[in-house]
Order: structure tokens, then C-alpha cells, then sequence
């Protein structure tokens, strides 16, 4: 019993902090929450009068929740992109957020001007990622694609440029559009692929105010 208050108590803390730094990002954070707690126990509400009465409070109460959650969770989301936007490094943050077979290797290739160029290995294949400026993030991409295309096999190598500009992927949409990406490594062979890549991975000297090491964070290792 205590170690249940004990980890309430924690999730709570850790609730009240992430709330303090979105609302700090998205000042209307209270407003659109609880907006969405209303519609969604009115919505819980009327269900309840419909299916059974006694239903209708416990109905209401959930639904409020979980609309308020949901909700916290989407401006949470989106706080967190405004926070990293702009920042160098920020793709591999974005990257290391990628669910399932997914291998990242952050700033194999980088410029004094800290232009940078991550890896990611998954069901796509091999996906590089680039930030910084447009013209200079593109010819590192060739570079790097070149150097991988014989290690990779049969695997595909897309590029990808992190930016506002023509043909260049937002960092909001950056995980989406990875993940819509046409498949064409089995699950399986995902580790395999990345055991072949890791050899050829360079160790750069990275330039101040770039931290690539948090992208490594919590990501899966090969097995």
C-alpha cells in the first residue's frame, strides 16, 4: 500500500512539473483542457442517461478524464516541438522518440556550423536525417548515402531534410513521416542491418551547443 502512495505521489510530482513547463510554452494549456474535460463528461453524461442512470456520473467522470488527458497529451506534444525547434540536434531528439524496430545514430556527419546528419535504421531502411542549412544538410546527405550504399545491400537509403523550405519535412511531421515510409526491411532483419552499418559509423568531433547523446537515450540496442 505504501509503495502505491509512494509512486502516486511520484506520478502526481511528475504531472504538476511537465504541466509547469508546457503551460510555460502554451499558456492556454488550463483553457483547452479544461474545455475538453467538459465536452467530454457531457458527452459521458448523455451516454450514461441513455444506456442507464446510475451510469451517467461514472460515465461523465471518465470520459472528462480521459478527454482532459488526451488533450493534455496533444498540447504537450506540440509544446515540446515549439521547445526544440531551432535547436541544433533537435531531429535526433524527435528521431530517438520513434517507436518500435528503430536504430538511431545521431550526428554522423556534422559541420563546424553545426549542420548535422543522423542515421536511423528501421522497416524503411536506412532513413538519413538532416538540419541545419538546406543547401549545405543535402550535399552531406549525397556524401553520406554513398558511403553506406555498399553495406546496405538491397536495403533502401532515403534522405531527409528537417525544415520549412521546398521538399523539406517539418519537424512536427518528422516521426510521421518515417513512419509512413514504404516498408522494405523485414522486422527481422532491422538489428542485422544496423550490426552491418555500425562499423562504419565515425566518431566526429561534435561542435558546441550540440548534445547528440540524449538521442541515445532509451533507444533499443541490436541484438
Amino acid at each position: 500500500m505504501r509503495r502505491l502512495i509512494g509512486r502516486a505521489r511520484e506520478r502526481i510530482a511528475t504531472l504538476r512539473q511537465v504541466w509547469g513547463q508546457v503551460r510555460g510554452v502554451d499558456p492556454a494549456l488550463g483553457r483547452w483542457v479544461l474545455v475538453a474535460a467538459v465536452l467530454g463528461a457531457a458527452a459521458g453524461t448523455g451516454l450514461g442517461i441513455v444506456t442507464s442512470v446510475w451510469l451517467a456520473v461514472p460515465l461523465a467522470v471518465l470520459t472528462g478524464l480521459l478527454a482532459g488527458l488526451v488533450t493534455f497529451n496533444l498540447r504537450a506534444r506540440r509544446a515540446s516541438y515549439r521547445m526544440l525547434e531551432g535547436r541544433p540536434g533537435a531531429a535526433a531528439a524527435v528521431l530517438q522518440q520513434l517507436r518500435g524496430p528503430w536504430f538511431v545514430t545521431p550526428a554522423v556527419g556534422v559541420t563546424a556550423k553545426q549542420d548535422l546528419v543522423h542515421r536511423a535504421v528501421g522497416p524503411p531502411g536506412v532513413v538519413l536525417v538532416g538540419e541545419g542549412a538546406e543547401q549545405r544538410v543535402r550535399g552531406m546527405l549525397a556524401q553520406e548515402r554513398k558511403r553506406l550504399a555498399k553495406a546496405v545491400a538491397d536495403a533502401a537509403i532515403t534522405t531527409v531534410v528537417v525544415g520549412d523550405g521546398d521538399g523539406a519535412v517539418p519537424l512536427p511531421r518528422l516521426q510521421r513521416h518515417l513512419t509512413r515510409l514504404p516498408r522494405t526491411v523485414k522486422r527481422r532483419d532491422v538489428a542485422k542491418l544496423e550490426r552491418r552499418l555500425k562499423p562504419l559509423t565515425r566518431s566526429l568531433p561534435i561542435p558546441g551547443g550540440v548534445d547528440p547523446t540524449a538521442a541515445r537515450r532509451g533507444r533499443p540496442k541490436p541484438r
